[in-house]
């Protein structure tokens, strides 16, 4: 029975030419958009199938050598592929791991090749294989990230069954996300991904790290900004404004002639890092006046038009 060709660059969305980092990068925005915890769309699990199988090709550089050695000229009715320097390289389907990749990838790697050091033959012929590291979203505040927080999760994982048919199950996790992550940051969870066979170890979990959008801060790694007014007065003449911290307040001073949009930077007052030093607190100066006038604040302000010589446009 014929066998298709699968383009694993196309499915990545990557050219040939393509680094492993930038296989990387394709793969993982790939597997945050169709992961089944994530996009419950009909077809979702296919593809994210689809590209984990490219993954495991093309992020692997032997494996990726050897599928650039078959090219599409790959035609299943050929029992041998001549590769300079190889002799006869057998492809035959294997038993292992039924149902997880294509016919391809199983005619290709399952018989002759190994899996890039993840799998080995035992005794008899079985092939121990690893499982897969998985990856998961874990949505947190802001203050849990700046001060650390266990958490418990309850995650859909999606196992290949003895009969190569997808089963869906639950399972509840117990998480300690370490104080100072950053957005996008990875908690590995050891031996929570993918079930091995043939008695191989089973994959890892890995946690990616969402930080909550939050009503007075925006974070940028490890510094935080935030958008504080003042009246006119306050930035001629110079003041000091009570601000939030995310362990407090504090006293900010502005400078006499502070212009609105000026930034001032409040060092150490931003996130942790896992160094045990902290970023910095970026304070956006805004100008506000009085919408409201009384009697008298007109006057005054009608006084210092007459009186001012500042010209506010040249």
């Amino acid at each position: 029975m014929p066998v298709n060709f699968q383009d694993y660059y196309k499915t990545l969305g990557i050219k040939k030419s393509a680094s492993q980092e930038d296989i990387q990068r394709a793969y993982r925005k790939l597997a945050r958009k169709y992961h089944p915890d994530i996009n419950k769309a009909s077809g979702a699990e296919d593809s994210f199938k689809q590209i984990n199988e490219a993954y495991e090709v093309l992020g692997d550089p032997e494996k990726r050598k050897k599928y650039d050695q078959v090219g599409s000229s790959w035609n299943s009715g050929f029992e041998t592929y001549n590769t300079p320097g190889s002799g006869n390289v057998h492809f035959n389907f294997s038993t292992a791991d039924p149902g997880q990749f294509s016919d391809f990838f199983q005619n290709l790697f399952g018989g002759g090749w190994g899996l890039g050091g993840e799998s080995e033959l035992r005794g008899g012929g079985v092939r121990r294989r690893r499982g897969r590291d998985h990856e998961s979203r874990v949505d947190i505040s802001l203050a849990e990230a700046y001060y650390g927080v266990h958490k418990n999760i309850e995650l859909e994982r999606i196992e290949t069954g003895p009969d190569g048919r997808a089963v869906k199950t639950r399972k509840s996790y117990g998480v300690a996300i370490p104080r100072g992550v950053t957005e996008g940051s990875l908690v590995r969870l050891s031996g929570q991904g993918g079930s091995g066979s043939g008695g191989g170890e089973a994959g890892d979990l890995y946690l990616s790290i969402h930080i909550l959008p939050d009503l007075r801060f925006t974070v940028n790694e490890h510094d935080l900004s935030t958008t504080i007014d003042v009246a006119p007065w306050e930035a001629a003449l110079g003041s000091k404004v009570t601000i939030n911290t995310m362990d407090g307040r504090i006293n900010l001073s502005i400078p006499a002639g502070t212009q609105s949009g000026r930034t001032l930077r409040v060092r150490g007052k931003g996130m942790p890092d896992s160094s045990g030093s902290y970023g910095d607190l970026l304070v956006s100066v805004r100008i506000v006046v009085p919408t409201d006038l009384s009697a008298r604040e007109r006057q005054l302000f009608e006084a210092l038009a007459r009186e001012s010589g500042f010209k506010a446009r040249k």
